[in-house]
């Protein structure tokens, strides 16, 4: 028998309009959204729906957002399977990229959707204020061989901190740390066999020691958060070990702030285990992408539809 993974985008795949045509269609993603702007006191929903996108892709309205749309995508798959008549699949693993570890770990029950949203709302603070100062930065790379990585960090070395944050696909990584060092390693990216080096637009260092601040907060943030054990095998971002207790689950939202997200490992490691099928739940198709690069003879599928009735195609009913 086939084994799937659910697995839950992160920030920078949201967009104006995403859920809508999902929360009209479907009672279960309605609930799910009202709960989430019960949760943070405010209609995050709407501003999902509506925009303006200035302000959803600020992170502390972009993370929440994007938890509470995922969730919804959920609940509406689970809706149609049961009115369809299909027994809803049970996933191997979850697994969330980044941010999408808070939405992985509410669909496996080991958080609440309204912890969930409140818990990134803070996260996206205590990273805008982490940092002591410092400029932190980002830079996408394009082409540049495994090998060659311990070359490029020691570009940056000179010029402060340096760290592959995401390593997304085979020739395709993002860098994080003080901007003079992201900016140096970039600069010198193309000789070392790069085809393109993007600094980033975002003012935060995402998954580098710049974020020790906002791990220690968020430490205290979590103390008192109740959790349980997933009821699904969730994955560590920085190096895919299996999570599967509710002490684990609460100190991977606290170290996956400073290490960094190895993807490529990550969905090796659930190919390796059986699973021969992966659905995106969330917002876009970044991670659907990504896999097919990663892993050519997996089946993967993206649940956001906008073509598709209600926003939503529901994989195992629909060609």
């Amino acid at each position: 028998m086939d084994r799937i993974a659910f697995v839950f985008p992160g920030q920078g795949s949201q967009s104006v309009g995403m859920g809508k045509a999902l929360s009209e269609a479907s009672p279960a993603a309605a609930a799910v959204l009202a709960e989430a702007d019960r949760a943070l006191g405010e209609p995050i929903s709407h501003l999902a729906f509506e925009g303006p996108a200035e302000l959803l892709d600020l992170t502390v309205n972009a993370q929440p957002a994007l938890v509470a749309v995922s969730i919804a995508l959920l609940a509406a798959l689970r809706e149609r399977w049961s009115a369809s008549g299909i027994a809803a699949p049970v996933p191997a693993y979850c697994a969330g990229h980044s941010m999408g570890q808070y939405s992985a770990l509410v669909a496996a029950g080991a958080i609440s959707l309204c912890d969930a949203v409140r818990l990134v709302r803070e996260r996206g603070r205590q990273m805008q204020a982490s940092g002591q100062g410092r400029i932190g930065a980002m830079a996408a790379l394009i082409g540049l061989d495994d090998a060659r990585l311990p070359e490029l960090l020691a570009l940056g070395e000179p010029h402060g901190s340096l760290t592959v944050a995401n390593r997304n696909a085979p020739g395709q990584i993002v860098i994080s740390g003080d901007r003079a060092a992201v900016e140096a390693a970039v600069a010198g990216s193309k000789e070392l066999g790069a085809r393109r080096g993007i600094v980033l637009p975002v003012s935060v260092a995402a998954h580098s020691s710049l974020m020790k601040e906002a791990a220690q907060g968020m430490a205290r943030v979590l103390e008192p958060i109740a959790f349980a054990d997933p009821s699904t095998p969730l994955l560590a971002n920085a190096d895919a070990r299996p999570i599967t207790t509710a002490s684990g689950a609460r100190a991977e939202l606290i170290e996956h702030l400073t290490r960094g997200v190895d993807w490529v490992t990550a969905v090796r490691r659930m190919t390796a285990d059986g699973v021969t099928t992966f659905v995106e739940i969330g917002p876009g198709k970044v991670l659907t992408g990504l896999i097919k690069r990663i892993a050519p003879e997996a089946i993967a599928l993206a649940t956001d539809d906008a073509s598709a009735p209600g926003g939503i195609a529901v994989p195992f009913l629909e060609a």
